[in-house]
């Protein structure tokens, strides 16, 4: 995908992941509208830094909880544009077990809301401009706990809800991907352990023993967790050097889901 002049919608923008990929794809050229909601202390910071690139974009603030609020944004992002090519789903709410504890309703309730029933509206709304592309992409972000949900090192880190809700993204990623083919490609980047989600600059991390963090650590075949960065160069990866990639998933983990397990040597045999 050449990136010049094209349009991206770019969720959870205001900070941390989402923060990084809208400044990446502005400084490529790319025309970035970001979403915000929570983090209203970090916004100052965000209008600054966006404003200091010099190139055109749009801040909306957009509660992804509610399904009109995302068709009046995605209009918004028409009506300053013109024109929708890439969306980046990254939208969602975690759960931690040493955060909130046992389950209420309430935080089930958010994080299934939050975390997957708003990329589904966020693409009915985006979908009818992204078709009109010459070359679209949308690439869902989604987490591990899909897979290894509440257990070993990550109990304390994924509940059921958030891993529940992130199990549900890769069906969307599959449907999106027939309903996008051949001009619309739509891939899924699941996310383990970051700095800026469930890693080192998040609330849960300061309520980890130290023994907890290092089994996390442990458990990951490269020894940490992942940076701002990885996340942008795999979407770079994605929309400029993968044009044969759609209905996929690029699992970003550090080797977190096969385990910190040594490999033990070749025995001898018996023969």
């Amino acid at each position: 995908m050449e990136l010049n002049n094209k349009v991206a919608l770019v969720l959870g923008g205001i900070k941390g992941i989402g923060k990084g990929i809208g400044l990446a794809l502005v400084n490529e050229g790319v025309k970035v509208a970001l979403t915000y909601y929570d983090w209203e202390e970090s916004l100052e910071e965000m209008k600054q830094a966006f404003a200091a690139t010099g190139r055109d974009h749009l801040i909306l603030k957009v509660n992804l909880r509610n399904t009109d609020a995302i068709f009046d944004a995605v209009r918004q992002v028409y009506d300053h544009f013109g024109r929708l090519d890439i969306l980046i789903n990254n939208i969602e709410r975690g759960g931690w077990p040493v955060v909130h504890g046992a389950y209420t309703k309430d935080q089930w309730d958010l994080e299934m809301e939050t975390t997957l029933r708003a990329k589904q509206w966020v693409f009915e709304a985006a979908w009818p401009l992204l078709k009109k592309s010459d070359a679209g992409c949308v690439i869902n972000f989604s987490s591990i706990a899909a897979i290894v949900g509440r257990s070993g090192p990550a109990s304390y880190i994924f509940n059921e809800g958030y891993s529940t809700a992130n199990r549900g993204i890769s069906l969307l990623t599959e449907t999106w991907a027939r309903l996008g083919a051949p001009n619309v490609r739509v891939n899924e980047i699941m996310l383990g352990f970051f700095e800026t989600r469930h890693g080192e600059h998040t609330r849960g991390w300061g309520l980890l023993t130290e023994a907890q963090k290092k089994a996390l650590t442990d458990h990951t075949l490269l020894k940490r967790t992942g940076k701002i960065d990885d996340a942008v160069k795999a979407v770079f990866y994605i929309l400029k050097d993968a044009p044969f990639m759609t209905g996929s998933v690029l699992r970003l983990d550090g080797g977190y889901c096969i385990g910190g397990d040594p490999v033990a040597a070749m025995p001898e045999g018996v023969e």
